[in-house]
């Protein structure tokens, strides 16, 4: 019996993981839950897993959580804040870690688990975009399995040699990185400025938290994920090519030097990749419906449209440039988003941030967590001068 603990369970990937773990009660079993301040969902999810913690990042929400367990009768234990989610994600008794908190707020915790060697199912692709070398060092000095839960590099991990060790051992021409185009693939670039927040989180194919989901819509999670895929699978930026794909059939492909392509397909579902990353290298039942080729009558690719998409064009840059770029890029984003989800910020506004952060910023190295921070706060801090100084905000 493994123990599992999720890290941001009540969001789209927490709850796809439980629905997973549910469905193999013979071979995994809840060690803990955590999430930022959802507690009527987190409740719900702590009644029907008894885990033997709860963690809320907020502490008023962990008293509420504690107060309403101990009035249903649950003997979960419910801690608060960043050490919390550190002990739960590093305890002695846990053997695999989903990392599903979005965002920066996913770094500590998550490497915290890998420094203990556990088995860390990625889905807070954050950790490497901020801080790849130190990640990537501490999962080879600890022993710890590091699996991609993201769709597209869950997908190339599947496409890739049982023993794969590098690009140039395997025979690999290059990884090619599928997305769907989001809402506005085909949106005329000059109504872009005018799309709101709800427009921005319907994506057509998967559903998703709205931060992900506006990422999503500006291929900046594309971006994040391409800085995601030179660190998971030691390759170049010229390894990578991103491909636009809006069926979502194909999560992502792996060209071989004979010029054999490997793609790995299915429903757009996370439940695959949740599944295999979980019972890895063993397959289990995922709840996932067949995928019916009859009715997938299409397969469109087509180059992304950097004008349309400059986000994308930003995290390539950010990934050939190294350092502390890709963290300064991340920053940024994630406080242009949450201007544009409150209606404080145009959408096309959030690449400008963006890269007004890039150019305001030095790149500088990113040795230490201390300096990732460091270079995580100024970006924050000029972002949000950005936005009330060019009078980007609404």
């Amino acid at each position: 019996m493994q123990q599992i603990t999720v890290l941001g369970s009540t969001g789209s990937i927490g709850v796809s993981t439980l629905d997973v773990l549910a469905r193999h009660p013979d071979r995994y079993a809840v060690f803990a839950l955590t999430a930022n301040s959802q507690v009527a969902l987190m409740l719900k999810q702590c009644l029907n897993t008894q885990p033997r913690f709860a963690v809320m990042r907020d502490s008023n929400a962990a008293e509420q959580l504690s107060v309403q367990l101990q009035a249903a009768g649950s003997d979960t234990q419910v801690l608060a804040g960043e050490t919390g989610l550190i002990e739960v994600a590093a305890h002695a008794q846990v053997d695999v870690v989903m990392a599903a908190i979005v965002g920066s707020a996913g770094l500590d915790p998550t490497l915290a688990a890998v420094r203990k060697g556990k088995k860390v199912l990625l889905a807070n692709k954050e950790s490497l975009v901020m801080a790849g070398h130190l990640f990537m060092q501490a999962v080879a000095e600890s022993g710890s399995t590091l699996l991609p839960i993201d769709s597209e590099h869950n997908a190339i991990f599947q496409c890739l040699p049982e023993r794969y060790q590098s690009i140039e051992a395997s025979g690999i021409r290059r990884i090619l990185l599928t997305g769907s185009g989001g809402p506005f693939r085909q949106t005329p670039v000059a109504e872009l400025a005018a799309v709101t927040p709800d427009q921005a989180c319907a994506h057509p194919n998967w559903s998703m938290g709205r931060k992900i989901s506006v990422d999503s819509a500006t291929m900046l999670n594309k971006g994040l994920e391409f800085i995601e895929a030179c660190w998971l699978f030691g390759a170049t930026p010229d390894q990578i090519e991103v491909v636009v794909h809006p069926q979502s059939v194909i999560h992502s492909m792996v060209e071989y030097a004979d010029g054999s392509v490997l793609a790995q397909m299915g429903n757009p579902d996370m439940r695959t990749p949740i599944a295999h990353a979980l019972a890895w290298p063993q397959r289990i039942d995922s709840g996932v419906a067949s995928l019916d080729f009859m009715t997938t009558s299409r397969l469109d690719f087509e180059a992304p449209n950097f004008e349309r998409f400059p986000g994308l064009r930003l995290s390539i840059e950010a990934a050939r440039a190294g350092g502390s770029r890709a963290a300064q890029l991340n920053a940024a984003n994630e406080e242009a988003v949450q201007a544009f989800l409150h209606n404080k910020l145009s959408f096309t506004g959030i690449a400008e941030v963006i890269e007004g952060v890039l150019e305001k910023t030095a790149n500088h190295p990113v040795d230490t967590l201390s300096r990732i921070k460091e270079s995580d706060a100024e970006a924050r801090r000029i972002a949000h001068e950005i936005m009330a100084g060019r009078g980007l905000a609404h």
